[in-house]
């Protein structure tokens, strides 16, 4: 009742009608996996400097509808979120413009539920574009994967604490690493937790 609510409010606040997608119902056993990289941690100042995300549907990775973007940001590259992502001013010259980034990723989205590992952060960022441009932040469902997994695990580790480290939960799922660490494969290494976490042993891709 709540969520409905929302959504409405948030609606009647849109800005721009060319996004009432987003307010559309979600097609059924859809979602879509999101990671950005940064130009640093402060949600307020710092910039997207690369997006990947991928569509799941039920027990499917669609591999071969994946988005990546380089996004030019508006302000330098902290020496700390190079040393994460690898990303150099270099490899942003020919970045795409926030807007269009944007603009293709919200298309991207539409009205799916959104899974991601520490999603707070990444929308967040994106919150700062759309309330700037659009009026609202994403009605979007949130599903976090470390939520997910601590709920699975709380119950059976004696002293309570349950690691949520990326690396960490992964190992514990048996899933593998799928080779340099960037915004698409985090995306879908994390749609892969969500699978295993929501279906178990049933994990397949699509490329």
């Amino acid at each position: 009742m709540f969520d409905s609510l929302k959504k409405r409010w948030l609606h009647r606040r849109l800005k721009d009608e060319r996004f009432a997608f987003l307010f559309d119902e979600p097609p059924p056993g859809e979602y879509v996996s999101l990671d950005t990289e940064t130009t640093g941690l402060d949600t307020q100042r710092d910039d997207i400097v690369a997006i990947g995300a991928v569509r799941v549907v039920k027990n499917r990775i669609l591999l071969a509808e994946a988005l990546q973007e380089r996004v030019k940001p508006t302000r330098p590259l902290s020496a700390e979120s190079v040393k994460v992502h690898h990303i150099r001013a270099c490899d942003l010259e020919e970045a795409t413009p926030l807007d269009e980034a944007m603009e293709r990723l919200l298309r991207f989205i539409g009205p799916r539920p959104l899974v991601g590992y520490y999603l707070e952060f990444d929308v967040a960022l994106i919150n700062r574009w759309a309330k700037a441009r659009l009026g609202i932040t994403l009605p979007n469902r949130l599903i976090e994967v470390s939520a997910l997994y601590y709920d699975k695990k709380i119950g059976t580790i004696p002293q309570g604490h349950v690691d949520l480290r990326f690396d960490s939960m992964m190992s514990d799922l048996d899933i593998p690493r799928l080779g340099q660490h960037d915004a698409l494969n985090d995306a879908v290494m994390t749609a892969m937790m969500f699978l295993k976490l929501k279906y178990g042993k049933t994990l397949k891709e699509r490329a």
